[in-house]
């Protein structure tokens, strides 16, 4: 494993943590508690979306959508909706799918990126 799919590998991992707490504090009805989780959510959401396209992230820069080859179907306005209001539980449910789309779109990416290796 390179460098960078480790780097994905703690973010699926800190992910996969922050998704279990989210659960819980959905189903207890912590929406302000839940609203901090969700807004690191989206933060690794937009770094892994970045990443999967070999673009460095940027805090204060906003993504330009149409330059990423491997995104989500309606990316844009499924993050604009969850940015808008993240502490509903539909939009927890938006990134969870946005996460799990994008997760299997690097594994496509890196299957596509290694048969085009010529084998040597």
């Amino acid at each position: 494993m390179d460098k960078k799919e480790v780097e994905i590998s703690n973010l699926l991992t800190e992910w996969k943590n922050s998704k279990m707490q989210l659960e819980l504090l959905f189903r207890e009805r912590e929406y302000k508690n839940a609203k901090l989780l969700m807004d690191k959510g989206i933060q690794l959401f937009i770094q892994f979306l970045a990443w999967s396209n070999d673009l460095p992230v940027t805090l204060n820069e906003s993504l330009n959508f149409k330059q990423l080859e491997f995104k989500p179907v309606n990316v844009e306005e499924r993050l604009a909706f969850i940015t808008s209001r993240p502490a509903l539980y539909h939009s927890y449910r938006q990134l969870s799918e946005l996460m799990m789309e994008q997760e299997k779109l690097f594994v496509k990416r890196n299957i596509l990126k290694k048969a085009s290796k010529p084998n040597g």
